[in-house]
C-alpha cells in the first residue's frame, strides 16, 4: 500500500511541475524580451516577404433557382426537406434525371467541361482582350518561392516529351498534353459549384487575379452549365421530334402523291356510268383519304414532340448576376503578416518549453 501511494504522489509531483514548468516557460518567454523580439523580428520580416509577394484574387459569384423537377415533389421528397432541415441526410435521390443538382459540382471537375473554358474570350481591366488559357499563361503571377518547383517541373516535361517522342501522340484524341492537363487541374481550383440541399439554390464562383475576368468567367459558368442540362434533359425530346418529322414529311409527300394520283384520274375519266371508272376512282380516293389521315396524326405528334421540348427544357431564375467584384477574396496582407508573427511567438514558446526541459534533465 505505501509503494502504491508512493508511487501515485510521484506522479500528481510530475504532473503539477510539468504544470508549473509550463507557466514558469510562459513567464521567461517574456522575461527574455530579447529572444522574443528576434524571433518575432525574423517572422515579422518573412510575413512582409510572403505577404507583398503573394498576388491578390477576386471571386465574383453567380446564384441560381433551378426549376424544381415535378416527380420530386411528392411524399418522399417532402420527408426528405424535413430530414434536411432537422441535419439529417436520408439519401432521397430518386429522379427522373440521370443529372441532378448534386452532381452539378462533379461537371465543374470534368476535363471535357474545363477544357471548353479554355477559348472563352475574357477582357481584363486593363482592356485587353484574349482567351482564358492565354490570360491564365501570360498574366497571371505566382509567388518567387513556386520559381523552383515550376523550373523543376516544366524540366521533367521536357524530358518525358523526348523520351515520349515529342509530339507524336498529338494526333491521338484520348490524350491532352501535359501542360493543358495541369492548366486543367489550376482551373479546377479557381471554379466552384455549390449546392445548397435545404432550398436547392445554386451558388457558381469564379477566382482570378484579374476581377473583371473573374466576372467574365462566372457568367460563362452559368450560362454553360445551364446549356449542359438543358441539353441533356431535352435530348430525348428532340430525337423524338425529329423521328416524327421525318415521319410528317414521309407521310405529306405520300399524301400529295395520292393526291395527284386521285385528281389525275377523276379528269381524265369524267364518264361515271363505268363501274370499272367508278370503283378505282373510289380507290384512288380511299387512298389518299388514308395518306390524309396518317400525315395529320403524324402533324400531331410532331406537335406533342415539340411541346415536349418545351416542357423538358429547364427555367433557371438567376438571383445574382455575376458582377465584378472590389474587394479581394484572398487572405488580407495584415492577415498573413499577424499570422506567421504569431507562429513566430509560438516557436519562441516551444524553444523555451525545449529548453526548460533539458534544463532540467
Amino acid at each position: 500500500m505505501d509503494t502504491k501511494n508512493t508511487i501515485e504522489s510521484n506522479d500528481k509531483q510530475t504532473s503539477s511541475s510539468h504544470e508549473i514548468d509550463f507557466i514558469n516557460v510562459t513567464k521567461q518567454v517574456f522575461k527574455d524580451w530579447k529572444t522574443l523580439l528576434i524571433f518575432v523580428g525574423v517572422a515579422f520580416i518573412l510575413g512582409c516577404i510572403i505577404a507583398f509577394n503573394t498576388p491578390k484574387t477576386y471571386t465574383a459569384d453567380v446564384i441560381l433557382a433551378p426549376e424544381l423537377n415535378s416527380s420530386n415533389l411528392g411524399i418522399n421528397s417532402n420527408l426528405a426537406d424535413m430530414a434536411s432541415n432537422l441535419g439529417i441526410d436520408i439519401g432521397d435521390k430518386k429522379t427522373a434525371d440521370a443529372i441532378y443538382p448534386d452532381i452539378y459540382p462533379d461537371i465543374f471537375e470534368s476535363p471535357d467541361f474545363i477544357l471548353g473554358l479554355f477559348n472563352v474570350q475574357v477582357t481584363t481591366t486593363e482592356g485587353s482582350t484574349k482567351t482564358y488559357k492565354e490570360h491564365l499563361l501570360r498574366d497571371t503571377k505566382s509567388p518567387f518561392w513556386t520559381y523552383p518547383q515550376a523550373w523543376l517541373a516544366q524540366t521533367l516535361k521536357k524530358k518525358n516529351n523526348k523520351k515520349a517522342g515529342g509530339n507524336a501522340r498529338g494526333n491521338n484524341p484520348f490524350l491532352i498534353s501535359q501542360n493543358d492537363a495541369d492548366l486543367c487541374g489550376a482551373i479546377k481550383n479557381m471554379i466552384a459549384c455549390q449546392i445548397d440541399n435545404k432550398t436547392s439554390v445554386i451558388t457558381i464562383s469564379a477566382t482570378d487575379q484579374d476581377p473583371m475576368v473573374a466576372a467574365i468567367i462566372a457568367d460563362t459558368l452559368q450560362k454553360r452549365l445551364q446549356t449542359y442540362i438543358t441539353e441533356y434533359r431535352t435530348k430525348k425530346a428532340k430525337n423524338d421530334y425529329l423521328y416524327f418529322k421525318r415521319l410528317n414529311e414521309e407521310s405529306k409527300s405520300r399524301y400529295l402523291k395520292a393526291q395527284r394520283a386521285y385528281a389525275g384520274f377523276a379528269d381524265a375519266n369524267m364518264d361515271p356510268d363505268l363501274a370499272s371508272i367508278s370503283t378505282q376512282r373510289d380507290q384512288l380516293e380511299n387512298e389518299m383519304q388514308l395518306r390524309y389521315n396518317i400525315y395529320t396524326q403524324t402533324l400531331a405528334q410532331l406537335q406533342q414532340a415539340l411541346a415536349k421540348i418545351q416542357e423538358r427544357t429547364p427555367a433557371f431564375s438567376i438571383i445574382q448576376h455575376s458582377r465584378m467584384p472590389y474587394k479581394p477574396s484572398s487572405r488580407s496582407r495584415l492577415s498573413i503578416i499577424m499570422i506567421i508573427v504569431i507562429l513566430g511567438f509560438i516557436i519562441d514558446f516551444v524553444w523555451h518549453v525545449l529548453k526548460t526541459d533539458n534544463q532540467h534533465h
